[in-house]
């Protein structure tokens, strides 16, 4: 398998968890579908006060992300240097703001969310993804 299809796969897990917690912001009768323990507990995280920047809820925050980084993803397929060239810093970007999701779940928080977990390892996949890109090229 490609480093470019295991990056679709990622984007797709990605896009998949981040349409399902957004979807779940919107719908207040259901629940996360979460092991709930001490440690990990997705209702706490995903409704505390580091679930939103500057008002906006992180699930959306994730939900435009991803969809972005698809239609990235897609026009650097089609051999588009500017995109190739746009890839790792769109992934930093989202690295930057992974880990500090990861700091607030770990540190004020205390808990941590499993489906939030998911796109932390899709986020940081990606990253690595591009980086490796681009020192190979």
């Amino acid at each position: 398998m490609t480093l470019s299809r295991i990056s679709g796969l990622l984007l797709a897990i990605g896009l998949g968890v981040s349409i399902y917690l957004t979807w779940q912001h919107f719908t207040e009768n259901a629940s996360l579908i979460c092991a709930e323990s001490e440690v990990m507990n997705c209702a706490s995280v995903t409704t505390s006060t580091y679930s939103r920047l500057f008002g906006i809820p992180v699930a959306i925050l994730g939900l435009g992300y991803y969809a972005a980084s698809c239609v990235l993803w897609q026009v650097a397929a089609h051999h588009s240097p500017a995109a190739k060239k746009l890839e790792l810093p769109w992934y930093g970007l989202g690295l930057v703001f992974v880990l500090y999701l990861i700091w607030a779940e770990l540190v004020p928080l205390g808990q941590i969310c499993a489906w939030c977990t998911v796109v932390h390892i899709t986020t940081i996949g990606l990253f690595l993804i591009a980086l490796t890109e681009r020192i190979n090229r």
